[in-house]
């Protein structure tokens, strides 16, 4: 039997993609039995490397014996002094990052309800960005995964994917701020792009490649 690793995340794509590049190194993905009902640690490091460390350490608590991974990754504007950061996933419900909305007639006086939580982040990153020249749009993407065994960090990897946000979505595919993310060598979004290239060249690929291929 492949050696199991226990991811401690819900998402869907973030199971597939550690799925997609765990297989061929001869280990098992799965999800951490139980994660709706465990209460998440409180992610208040100001880095990702920190909350990474905080949620591998603590969920690892829940199955002894067993390796646990846990990343903390988001989006980093250049023209935003590095936002949304560590609050990529709750941006747009950050009281933080608000701003006015420009004209209540116009897409952004759609209710919050009737928007998804990535729909909300990407809408309030257009309008923090609104009037921002193309040329000082750039961004990257970072990752950092933690493995942890009872309460120890095994190991830590970081890695990184740079590219340019749009002035508007493109593509239907990936998650999260995917569709403005623009990757000038490809000419593409990374919403855009097929599941294996993302595999190939994502913050969250290279990261999760480094750090099977020691645990393998």
């Amino acid at each position: 039997m492949p050696r199991t690793l226990y991811v401690a995340s819900s998402n869907q794509g973030k199971l597939r993609e550690f799925t997609a590049v765990a297989r061929p190194l001869g280990l098992r993905i799965a999800p951490l039995p139980g994660l709706e009902q465990i209460s998440p640690p409180p992610e208040r490091e100001s880095t990702f490397e920190g909350n990474a460390r905080e949620k591998a350490i603590y969920y690892s608590r829940v199955l002894p014996g067993e390796i646990v991974l846990a990343d903390d990754s988001g989006l980093e504007v250049e023209a935003l002094r590095g936002a949304p950061g560590v609050h990529s996933a709750r941006y747009a419900d950050d009281a933080r990052f608000l701003v006015p909305a420009p004209d209540s007639s116009a897409p952004d006086s759609q209710t919050a309800e009737a928007l998804s939580a990535s729909e909300r982040n990407n809408l309030l990153l257009l309008r923090q960005l609104d009037g921002t020249p193309e040329n000082a749009r750039g961004a990257r993407y970072c990752c950092v995964l933690a493995a942890a065994r009872d309460s120890h960090i095994l190991l830590l990897k970081q890695a990184f994917v740079s590219g340019r946000i749009l002035a508007e979505p493109r593509g239907s595919g990936g998650f999260g701020y995917d569709p403005l993310f623009y990757l000038p060598s490809l000419g593409r979004t990374m919403a855009e792009i097929s599941l294996e290239t993302k595999d190939a060249l994502s913050h969250r690929g290279k990261a999760l490649r480094a750090l099977l291929a020691e645990i393998a």
